[in-house]
């Protein structure tokens, strides 16, 4: 199997171990809150176009995987290619008995359809645990072997705040309150109550999927929310993380104090405290932990490098990362905008700055795991990946003009087959496909899982794996009589 990741090794030491580890690393958690200065599978059967990737890879494809689904980060189009990878390949899904895993309460092992480890017989194994869930890392390793590939993807939080303020208007009683987004941003505290019914969607909405403890909350004095300094987009997309990916060796002090990583070339990258986030003890303590729990974190607005970059770590073609985005809103960009804040009006500028400021947790898990995904595309050799996006996409366009009508994302009133109508939330219209008619049995399978949106695809699912039963009636040899 290889040398163990520090990841690896971590998962490894048992559930005991574990579990001790863990209850040290949250009582410390909360001690640190109230005094934070104590601080490549096979081709597609028959391929819909000619396959435009390049040699398999020699190594076994990784099947035991864990992804994080975070909220409005592009997760949606990651959940359809585990979705439709897992399908075809026969793989069982950890399911919740509906569509979430209990959100917003951390994850339980007990809310997985099918999980009975008391029951004395043979637990069949998880492949694949993937839908939303608060993560708990003890729950989640009583469901998936300890060395799953685990992995998750981040958004800027500025443009997170901008679709999550439109799906979650009606859920969130701060967003509620609240006529636009640029009145929230401008004095949050007058909406936002910590605790409030559905206020956990209206600041650091990642930090609490990724199921970290909070600092307390400070009380700020009116308009003054210190917007952090925007770094060079330039340098951040070179830099090295400040913890590394997987850079050192983590051991049980490393949960309580991480390891200080200060040293050659990485003296010069900015900590978490550059952009103003309060306890910089406190946050790297929680980043730190984060880089020895997960494989990947992907980055939303480099979401085609990172798809890439996931196929590489899990030997997979580039067939079985190509796909359609899912969950997308009408009028926005499908491809998911940059980093940069070029051509943005000064008022989106502002609005921008105040949104990472108020997500100020969210800002430092995006610049920590934009840096390490950067690291790892040096590492993988920028050139080499230019030609593997390329592929990626040529593929992907090649794929929508052959499955979909007009070749793209169609408006939900047109979509009357209710197999590929995506759930509608929220104010904006979410977008799905229309298939082409004339496509062979074989093309119209595979179009119909690339098109097929997660609620759906979640349905098949749980249909194949758990059966309905059918109750015959009680049969008699004659008609009773009267």
């Amino acid at each position: 199997m290889g040398p163990l990741s520090p990841a690896r090794t971590l998962r490894l030491w048992g559930p005991r171990s574990l579990g001790v580890a863990l209850g040290v690393f949250m009582t410390i958690g909360f001690l640190l809150l109230d005094a934070p200065h104590l601080l490549p599978g096979p081709q597609l059967r028959q391929p819909l176009a000619p396959s435009l990737r390049p040699a398999l890879p020699s190594c076994p494809p990784r099947q035991r995987l864990v992804f994080l689904k975070t909220h409005k980060s592009g997760s949606s189009s990651v959940l359809s290619l585990l979705h439709r990878y897992g399908d075809r390949h026969g793989l069982r899904f950890a399911l919740p008995a509906r569509y979430q895993f209990g959100y917003p309460r951390l994850f339980q092992a007990s809310r997985v359809k099918g999980y009975r480890p008391q029951t004395g017989g043979t637990q069949l194994p998880f492949h694949i645990l993937c839908h939303h869930m608060r993560f708990n890392l003890k729950e989640v390793l009583q469901v998936m072997p300890s060395d799953s590939f685990f992995f998750s993807i981040v958004r800027d939080p500025a443009a997170l705040a901008r679709s999550a303020f439109s799906y979650y208007k009606s859920t969130s009683s701060a967003f509620r309150k609240s006529p636009s987004l640029a009145a929230f941003l401008a004095n949050p505290r007058a909406f936002y109550r910590p605790g409030a019914r559905g206020d956990h969607y209206a600041r650091n909405l990642l930090w609490f999927d990724f199921g970290l403890p909070f600092p307390p909350e400070k009380r700020a004095k009116r308009g003054n929310l210190h917007p952090p300094r925007d770094p060079d987009p330039r340098q951040l997309q070179v830099l090295p993380s400040g913890a590394g990916p997987r850079a050192q060796t983590l051991n049980p002090n490393a949960l309580i104090h991480p390891v200080s990583t200060v040293a050659d070339h990485r003296s010069q990258i900015s900590s978490p405290a550059s952009f103003d986030l309060g306890s910089s003890s406190f946050i790297q303590w929680g980043l730190t932990w984060l880089d020895s729990v997960f494989d990947l974190v992907m980055v939303a607005e480099y979401f085609d490098e990172s798809l890439v970059l996931l196929a590489d770590a899990l030997c997979w073609g580039l067939d079985d990362v190509v796909g359609f985005m899912h969950n997308a809103q009408a009028g926005r960009k499908q491809d998911l905008s940059t980093f940069s804040n070029t051509g943005l009006t000064a008022e989106d500028q502002q609005l921008t700055a105040r949104a990472r400021a108020w997500n100020n947790l969210d800002w430092a898990l995006y610049v920590h795991f934009n840096r390490s995904l950067w690291a790892r595309i040096e590492k993988y050799g920028q050139r080499r990946l230019q030609t593997a996006v390329a592929e990626l996409r040529a593929r992907r366009e090649a794929l929508a003009k052959h499955c979909l009508a007009g070749g793209e994302a169609s408006d939900p009133k047109y979509i009357t087959d209710r197999r590929f109508r995506p759930f509608q939330f929220g104010s904006a219209k979410v977008l799905g496909y229309i298939l082409r008619s004339g496509l062979s049995p074989q093309d119209q399978e595979e179009c119909e899982r690339l098109a097929t949106p997660e609620l759906q695809y979640k349905d098949k699912l749980d249909a194949k794996q758990f059966p309905p039963t059918v109750s015959l009636p009680l049969k008699t040899s004659r008609p009773l009589s009267p």
